[in-house]
């Protein structure tokens, strides 16, 4: 028997016979010859039939074939420079339908984005979609092997908690035997715990929930978060430089495996970093957003959207780079368990990385000592009881630790510049979708 063939796997055989296998694209039914395109997981190829005495069977099931269609064919590969997919040409010997297809299809190319989620499987069978999550699987992968060579253990954090991961609001209530648990909104107590349990550096790349009714082009009420956390730092500084480091390196990985696709596909060049990432303190930041004309109508002193596209242009005009730390936040609007500034106890050792305007990313140094630990969940208003299993991570020694919780579809959608998260995430999820 003969064995399938990948179709990207074609160019490199003699002529002869092939097994393939996958789906119709499109199908040109002509008097005297038959032409198909097949598709599968990792490209296409034009099948050929002449219509002549002896191949009625062949002609008729071809005739017959509905865009989606799964087929195996057999036949014989011929290069011919003429065929415009790859100069590749199969005359086919043997065709078997595996599956048909029903000839209605519900979307179309200029579906709109919510149609096209809810026929998710279908849009998915484009090579554009096909490309960007085998670029998702790179990055991913990348990100990983720069962990691995660095001595780093991977965990697997729990994603149901008895109370709240980091405060009480954006949480998912749910039923859990004669209680209730919460839905882990990212693995920052867990990665805490890890550095009292002295594993000294540790990544996750895993699911997070957020009860967060927004319904904006950057949010989800579930997402993949890519999160690491490190033991004996000295600042938020030597998390950013990792961070730095550990974007540099898959942005590499995407661009060396994909790049000449997103071009081609996405008309997007994959800018590898040059300069290091400018770092900015965020009250600064808003004077220099203030500056070049925005106002900030919000009053916690936080940056908005349109802020953050600001600063973003102005980090790539001045610094050529795509991306900027935002550093020192004051304390009034960062978590409890973010370390303050020796110098100023208003101001925090923490950090949003915006890409491209986005903000994908909050990282910082976290406070290890107990007792200042607890007095910072008094002053935030939170019950330290509620907060007692976490509190004991840090009543037997704790090292100076901090670290990252970055969004990867966030990361995504901004290298290849779609316009939402909807675009780029596997199956979303957001307020009003939980299918398919």
């Amino acid at each position: 028997m003969t064995e399938r063939t990948l179709i990207n796997a074609l160019a490199a055989l003699e002529d002869g016979p092939v097994k393939i296998q996958g789906w119709v694209d499109t199908v040109r039914d002509q008097k005297k010859v038959q032409f198909v395109v097949l598709r599968d997981e990792t490209g296409a190829c034009q099948l050929v039939n002449p219509r002549s005495e002896g191949r009625e069977e062949i002609s008729d099931t071809i005739s017959g074939l509905a865009q989606g269609t799964m087929l195996t064919v057999e036949g014989d590969l011929k290069k011919d420079e003429r065929v415009k997919l790859g100069g590749l040409e199969v005359k086919v010997s043997s065709i078997t339908v595996n599956s048909e297809a029903d000839p209605e299809t519900p979307i179309a190319d200029d579906s709109s984005i919510d149609k096209r989620l809810d026929w998710r499987f279908l849009d998915l069978r484009t090579e554009r979609n096909n490309v960007m999550f085998r670029a998702q699987t790179t990055m991913t992968h990348a990100m990983r092997n720069y962990w691995y060579d660095r001595d780093y253990i991977e965990i697997f954090t729990p994603k149901f908690m008895a109370t709240a991961s980091e405060s009480n609001a954006e949480l998912f209530k749910v039923e859990y035997f004669d209680g209730v648990a919460y839905l882990a909104q990212s693995p920052q107590f867990f990665k805490q715990m890890a550095q009292s349990s002295g594993f000294g550096k540790v990544f996750e790349i895993g699911p997070a929930f957020r009860a967060d009714p927004s319904f904006t082009s950057r949010h989800a009420t579930e997402f993949t978060s890519v999160d690491a956390e490190i033991s004996w730092i000295e600042s938020h500084a030597d998390v950013m430089d990792m961070q730095e480091e550990l974007i540099r390196t898959a942005l590499t990985a995407v661009k060396e495996r994909h790049g000449d696709d997103i071009k081609r596909l996405f008309d997007v060049e994959i800018n590898l970093p040059e300069n290091p990432f400018p770092r900015v303190p965020l009250l600064e930041a808003r004077e220099i957003v203030e500056s070049r004309g925005h106002k900030f109508e919000r009053q916690d002193l936080d940056m908005d959207p349109e802020g953050e596209r600001e600063i973003g242009r102005w980090a790539l005009e001045e610094h050529g780079s795509e991306f900027v730390f935002l550093t020192d936040y004051p304390a009034s609007i960062r978590p409890f368990y973010h370390m303050r500034h020796e110098s100023d106890a208003q101001l925090t050792k923490s950090y949003d990385l915006v890409w491209n305007g986005v903000e994908i990313s909050t990282g910082a140094q976290r406070e290890h000592r107990l007792d200042v630990l607890t007095e910072q969940i008094g002053e935030k208003g939170m019950d330290a009881k509620a907060l007692e299993f976490y509190l004991d991570f840090f009543r037997y020694g704790a090292p100076p630790h901090g670290g990252f919780g970055m969004g990867l579809s966030r990361m995504l959608m901004l290298m290849l510049h779609q316009p939402n998260l909807r675009e780029v995430t596997y199956l979303f999820r957001g307020p009003n979708r939980l299918q398919p």
